[in-house]
């Protein structure tokens, strides 16, 4: 993998990754199913996130030009963000193991989420932009960054402090929101490569609502299952335009689904061992699902790695 450029948007390998593990551990508490399980998922999501982040930093030391470019791409400029996001969701699986470690993890995390989406954000707002090159990809910064801050923080007991990143990302992707429907609705459709990336589309509602319960454990609010609810429509939506989303072929690219996929088994879990019934009869169609699609993801890219493609 050293020898060719490794784009950031791999790192959305350790969110579907970690997401799935993190299911898995809610599932064995739910449903009695084996724990070596989830916590083998983790493991792994942690050996890939390491990989990935040491080949990164080292790329940048010996391709700076690339990853420059890639910084400064219209579209693909905003996933660098995902360093710092999928750091935060190993502070979720290694919290049961080291509070010392997590914290530290925490830390890099939010700080490379602080800097990164500030010197992202100041340049959006200084214009020049393009409207077609509005793409979903423009959540992780100041979305995915807070909101996995949000449930970094509340793992560790800090929920005051993750309400205030919380607050930041529903904010922004309240904002975003609109400007990236206007896109898709706009006369030129979206080019095939970049629709993979449409799968960040379906991550915002349930990835707040699983920050919101690792900030709130066990609560069940209406608010949380409108989130959870708009997310389960969206990947409804999602199996509707299956096709056209699905015109690329195989590429890293669709793991940009498993953030939002993932999310919304969590979430669906998480409120079934709350209590809440509607939860409880999805909870086995969602995680299923989820195992199936996430798997298939796994293998295709196995296929890929083992035929030296990646």
């Amino acid at each position: 993998m050293t020898s060719r450029h490794i784009p950031a948007s791999f790192f959305g390998m350790v969110l579907g990754l970690s997401g799935l593990g993190q299911a898995w551990r809610i599932a064995a508490h739910l449903w009695s199913l084996p724990a070596p399980i989830g916590e083998g998922l983790l493991l792994l999501a942690g050996l890939v996130w390491a990989i990935l982040l040491g080949s990164y930093v080292l790329q940048t030391f010996r391709r700076f030009e690339s990853v420059k470019a890639e910084f400064l791409h219209p579209v693909q400029g905003s996933t660098p963000a995902l360093l710092g996001v999928s750091t935060l969701l190993i502070v979720l699986a290694i919290r049961p193991y080291s509070t010392t470690a997590a914290w530290i993890l925490t830390g890099a995390g939010i700080s490379w989420h602080l800097v990164f989406s500030l010197w992202h954000t100041g340049t959006l707002w200084q214009g020049g932009r393009d409207t077609l090159d509005t793409a979903p990809t423009l959540y992780l910064p100041t979305v995915a960054g807070n909101f996995t801050s949000a449930a970094a923080l509340g793992a560790l007991g800090h929920a005051d402090w993750g309400w205030l990143f919380l607050g930041a990302g529903v904010f922004s992707w309240l904002a975003l929101e609109s400007l990236i429907i206007q896109r898709l609705w706009h006369p030129k459709t979206m080019p095939v490569a970049q629709r993979p990336l449409l799968g960040i589309q379906f991550a915002p509602p349930v990835v707040c609502a699983m920050a919101c319960l690792m900030l709130m454990p066990g609560s069940t609010a209406p608010w949380l299952l409108m989130l959870w609810g708009y997310g389960l429509f969206q990947l409804l939506l999602g199996l509707r335009l299956g096709r056209w989303l699905g015109a690329q072929a195989f590429a890293p690219s669709y793991w940009a689904y498993t953030f939002g996929v993932a999310a919304t088994t969590i979430c669906s879990l998480k409120l079934a061992v709350a209590g809440l019934s509607s939860a409880q009869w999805l909870a086995i169609p969602v995680f299923t699902g989820a195992n199936l699609f996430i798997g298939y993801l796994a293998l295709r890219t196995c296929q890929m790695l083992w035929r030296k493609q990646l």
